[in-house]
């Protein structure tokens, strides 16, 4: 990185974190303002910090990563997800605000009994716990492979200033810092795409690039065929997808806690909807942007392995000589792979369908020959690092940013990454001590306790779960595929809470004991069928939700009698 990336990698973080920090001095001054902003936040910050909660740096590291070798077809995950905003809009927002909760799972008490809130905020505990340790090792592994740096104190680093200013200014400076991020985050993404077109060779327009993405099946947006053991086609993503969106966005208290901020119902309805309506065409945004680097790469010759700190570490090895040798049919294979590009476009030029066909033909077998060597090339790091990971797919969109983009943008593009990160983490941090404090703290430890008190044990648990964050990061290792890693981390206890809430919201006649015992039997069997079989993993969010309904069913009939718990919310 130069002088200039520095200067913009750091003078935009600084203003970020400033502009939180200054924009909610002295506002966070009571508990409630602390932990849910004072109820003053207009539907733009909503939707922004509510986008912005979701979309950590793991999406713009693993995104563009997984398009380049998977295509489009991820963004299919996201359709379910407009429909779950009218759903949330309509049912969840209203009964929060009725209730005037501060978190997601007094409500469950209100409705059922206390065991039946604590099992709901315990799993949200444990899943977003583990979660927010992967959203700060993610980015922090990468760019310590990448560029060089330290890993332990960019870990550090990071975890550090997400606790300043989440403890500093609370929920409220969580929003309106994440407002900043995300105008940030969606700015890089598109100059990055627009320089990427720009570094085509000048006789690849736009269309064409994409053409070659389609020869290549990268451009498959939508697939109708239906198969359990697909994660990513319409019926998994219209479905599980739905699912797993209604259970984030209505149930987990980092997206809640994001939309209580509002002045009102209609404002946080508004911010929700926002989210529904922009969500697609941003993730559509940052694939598309891993297909142009994909693009990119048939006509200039890629790195045979993206994490070149593995590479490094094959050459010091016994097995240097035989990555080498894969390294030299590497690069006559890309040699072989940008000719046949190019024949490829020149028959389309020409209209020639039969010249079409065959072109095509020929471009997807030297593409298959160059993702063979790759293949080979990692059973070459197999063998040489035994147990090193050697998927590499997170390193691909940050290897680009490093090789190509040009001084300053590579500061950017690296500030987009931190800025994602912290975004997420914040209001992951923010949610579970806000959970921590208001479920289990005031419920069962102290609950005649001042607001004073109650303030500062909220601040002393977000630090207790930033130290947590960054403990877990320190000693993890690199995931299959970080996005995916932290989908299925929730997908296993989604299903779960959110037939905890559907039950409570549709099901009246169903009381505590059935809901419990079914709870606990559907999160066993999640678990137990994700260690046992191939279903897709966003299967788990419909089977863990149609079983705690179906079983609380089936339960009610055989439990004791219990009496209606009342309206209000027990604190």
């Amino acid at each position: 990185m130069t002088l200039l990336d520095w200067l913009v990698l750091i003078g935009t973080t600084a203003f970020i974190v400033g502009w939180g920090l200054w924009r909610t001095r002295g506002e966070s001054n009571t508990t409630e303002e602390y932990l849910r902003g004072g109820h003053d936040l207009r539907w733009p910050t909503i939707g922004l910090s509510v986008m912005a909660t979701q979309a950590s740096a793991i999406t713009f590291l693993s995104v563009p990563g997984q398009a380049y070798e998977d295509g489009m077809r991820f963004v299919q995950f996201y359709f379910g997800l407009p429909i779950a905003m009218v759903i949330i809009s309509a049912v969840f927002v209203p009964i929060y605000y009725r209730l005037n909760v501060l978190t997601a799972y007094e409500y469950l008490e209100s409705r059922f009994d206390l065991k039946t809130r604590l099992l709901g905020a315990l799993l949200f505990l444990i899943q977003r716990g583990l979660a927010s340790g992967i959203t700060i090792y993610a980015p922090s592994i990468i760019l310590s492979a990448i560029f060089g740096w330290p890993l332990e104190p960019t870990i550090v680093l990071m975890g550090g200033l997400v606790i300043l200013y989440t403890v500093t200014g609370g929920s409220k400076a969580v929003s309106q810092t994440q407002k900043q991020q995300m105008v940030v985050m969606l700015g890089g993404m598109v100059v990055a795409a627009l320089v990427i077109v720009w570094r085509l060779p000048e006789h690849v327009s736009f269309g064409q690039a994409v053409d070659v993405a389609g020869a290549l099946g990268r451009m498959n947006v939508v697939s109708f065929d239906f198969d359990f053991q697909d994660r990513y086609n319409f019926w998994s993503g219209i479905t599980g997808g739905l699912f797993l969106s209604l259970s984030y966005f209505g149930t987990d208290q980092s997206q809640v806690g994001r939309y209580l901020t509002g002045r009102s119902i209609t404002e946080s309805r508004l911010g929700l909807l926002f989210n529904g309506v922009l969500k697609i065409p941003m993730q559509f945004l940052i694939l598309f942007v891993g297909i142009l680097v994909f693009v990119f790469y048939q006509f200039t010759a890629p790195p045979l392995l993206f994490n070149n700190t593995l590479r490094a570490r094959v050459q010091a090895t016994a097995h240097a000589d035989e990555l080498a040798a894969v390294e030299t049919r590497w690069a006559q294979a890309q040699a072989d792979k940008r000719a046949e590009a190019d024949r490829y476009l020149a028959a389309r030029e020409s209209g020639d369908s039969a010249a079409v066909a065959s072109a095509r033909e020929r471009l997807q077998a030297t593409s298959r020959t160059a993702e063979g060597l790759r293949k080979e090339a990692k059973a070459v790091v197999s063998r040489a690092l035994p147990g090193a990971e050697t998927k590499d797919s997170d390193y691909i969109f940050i290897s680009f940013v490093k090789d190509w983009m040009p001084s300053g943008l590579v500061g950017l593009l690296i500030c987009v990454i931190l800025a994602a990160a912290m975004s997420s983490i914040a209001s992951e941090l923010n949610a579970l001590g806000a959970t921590t404090t208001v479920d289990f703290y005031r419920r069962l430890i102290r609950r005649e306790a001042s607001d004073r008190h109650m303030l500062i044990a909220s601040k002393l648990l977000t630090v207790f779960w930033g130290l947590v964050a960054v403990a877990f990061a320190s000693f993890a290792s690199l995931l299959d595929n970080l996005i995916q890693a932290v989908n299925i981390l929730g997908s296993i206890f989604y299903g779960t809470v959110l037939g905890l809430f559907l039950v409570a919201f549709f099901l009246k006649h169903v009381r505590s004991h059935a809901v419990f015992l079914a709870a606990v039997l559907s999160q066993g069997t999640v678990i137990a069928l994700y260690a046992t079989t191939k279903i897709g993993y966003l299967w788990y969010n419909v089977i863990g939700c149609a079983l705690v309904v179906v079983l609380s069913l089936l339960l009610q009939p055989f439990m004791p009698r219990e009496q209606q718990a009342g309206p209000s919310v027990q604190t």
